[in-house]
């Protein structure tokens, strides 16, 4: 497992697209799960998104965002991005990557995740 850092965050215009970047400070995300989570002013964090090291499906994302983020693997850099499009004016908060070991069922808590970065923030604008 390693510690994120997060990068790509920035000030947006409402249908607008940015894409977050997460890499491995330190050793590498190869068999861990990797989750964005935000979370919005006066909100709890909520879970955002998750590529799960393992066979089968391995992008997850919440409802909120479905049809709207992706989110990939970049193999030759050990990197998760997360591509947000047609973006939304509740989309802004600050984003945090997560690493991690979760099982399945608890892919979206945030107590599954040992190792996270500092935060990017995200403005969509009017």
């Amino acid at each position: 497992q390693a510690q994120p850092v997060e990068s790509g965050g920035g000030l947006v215009q409402v249908g607008g697209s940015l894409t977050l970047s997460c890499a491995p400070s330190d050793g590498s995300f190869r068999g861990s799960s990797v989750a964005w989570f935000r979370q919005a002013t006066g909100k709890d964090r909520e879970f955002v998104a998750a590529w799960r090291w393992s066979g089968g499906s391995n992008q997850y994302l919440s409802d909120s965002v479905k049809g709207r983020f992706a989110v990939r693997r970049d193999n030759a850099k050990d990197m998760i991005h997360l591509q947000m499009n047609d973006l939304k004016l509740e989309d802004s908060a600050i984003y945090y990557c997560a690493s991690g070991r979760p099982i399945l069922s608890s892919l979206r808590q945030t107590s599954s995740y040992s190792y996270w970065g500092q935060g990017t923030k995200v403005d969509v604008s009017s």
